[in-house]
């Protein structure tokens, strides 16, 4: 993505631990998964001049930034759900682009699982009651509810079955088995994602996502300071974001995301296509999430996602196009806010670097071109990221 007279790229990923972590804090999964990356990418920490970070804290990039010895000039908080991490790599490729910063930081880290296991917080049933919300919690407006509201208009309207919404969560857990740090990796069928206890119709448990610990780091730089690193760099090559509502009485369509501006705009502004995607890292909190967005990011028509994913179209080993490769929300890990890690899998995919869950072109050569797309809140954000290797 060329802003200014500068291309940006990724130099450097990682993950903290994650799964189960019952020994770390937020803070000490932000500085791991920091310096890893730092070390992934062969930078000094000097170097960076941005840092964007949100979900921690009062006043999250000065907190975190402060626990991490960083002085940044340039700073970015937006907090805009799951999809929070695509509109801050958009945010930090604008602003290394114009100049106004040189390398920055994108870090995450929660606790989310280990704080439930002891009492230091209950689970996330609703974002609260205050402002145009404060009108549907007394129905029982539950965020769960509000998926599953959403899915079910797009069975009525469009036959989708709950089979198919299932092969998603089979699908993903078929990644999530060529992946050894995902949490949930024994194969999954059809059968089994239906018999689950019923948590918000027509969702099961398996149709939701796993609740895990861990963090993510993304780091991002001006194009002269690529030959400075280890690392092959994976350019930004096109971003969208998009929000669409703040209460669901005021969506105009539930089987229409804000995905479907993100996405256009990120492929309009990186001169590609969907069809020329080697794989997609999609937000995927519940099942219906991964074939609603397939749809609005160009992948298959209004109504036509569920035919879409059924016959293993989603794998690593063999489907068409390879979603969520390394076992999405659904298998591998979801510590809240995950749309970071959707960047995280999808650089080291460009950079050959998936190991036994590599995707892998016809030809047999690495993948050129992959997108990662966010989704917050109750689909009411969106933000969309084409990246390339060169």
């Amino acid at each position: 993505m060329t802003v200014g007279k500068r291309k940006v790229a990724v130099v450097g990923v990682a993950l903290s631990d994650c799964g189960r972590v019952e020994d770390a804090t937020p803070y000490s999964l932000h500085a791991q998964a920091a310096r890893r990356a730092l070390a992934d990418a062969g930078l000094d920490r000097s170097r960076i001049d941005g840092f964007a970070s949100a979900g921690l804290g009062t006043l999250a990039p000065v907190e975190v930034a402060d626990y991490l010895g960083l002085r940044p000039t340039w700073v970015d908080s937006t907090s805009v759900g799951g999809s929070t991490w695509e509109v801050m790599a958009a945010h930090a490729a604008e602003a290394i682009g114009a100049g106004h910063a040189n390398v920055v930081l994108l870090a995450y880290g929660s606790t989310a699982r280990a704080d439930v296991r002891a009492g230091r917080r209950t689970g996330t049933y609703a974002f609260g009651g205050r402002g145009p919300l404060q009108f549907e919690v007394p129905h029982g407006h539950t965020l769960i509810a509000k998926y599953a509201m959403a899915a079910r208009r797009h069975m009525i309207e469009h036959g989708t079955t709950i089979e198919q919404l299932a092969q998603v969560a089979v699908q993903a857990r078929a990644n999530a088995a060529l992946n050894p740090e995902a949490m949930f990796r024994t194969p999954l069928t059809v059968d089994e994602v239906l018999s689950g206890p019923m948590i918000a119709d027509p969702f099961t448990k398996l149709h939701c996502c796993v609740r895990s610990d861990g963090g993510a780091a993304v780091l991002l730089a001006a194009e002269e300071y690529v030959r400075d690193c280890r690392t092959d760099p994976v350019w930004i090559l096109g971003t969208g974001e998009h929000v669409s509502h703040a209460s669901m009485t005021e969506w105009d369509d539930f089987t229409v995301t804000p995905a479907a501006v993100s996405g256009r705009l990120a492929f309009e502004r990186a001169g590609v296509t969907p069809a020329e995607m080697d794989f997609a890292q999609i937000y995927d909190a519940f099942t219906y999430m991964t074939l609603v967005t397939l749809e609005d990011l160009g992948f298959c028509a209004k109504g036509e996602g569920g035919g879409y994913v059924e016959k293993g179209r989603l794998r690593v080993d063999g489907g068409d196009l390879p979603v969520n490769t390394d076992g999405g929300g659904l298998s591998s890990q979801h510590p809240g806010m995950r749309g970071l890690f959707l960047l995280v899998e999808a650089v080291r995919q460009l950079r050959g670097e998936a190991g036994t869950r590599q995707v892998r072109r016809r030809d047999g050569d690495l993948p050129r071109l992959g997108v990662a797309s966010g989704t917050g809140g109750w689909f009411c954000s969106s933000g969309t990221v084409v990246l390339g290797r060169s």
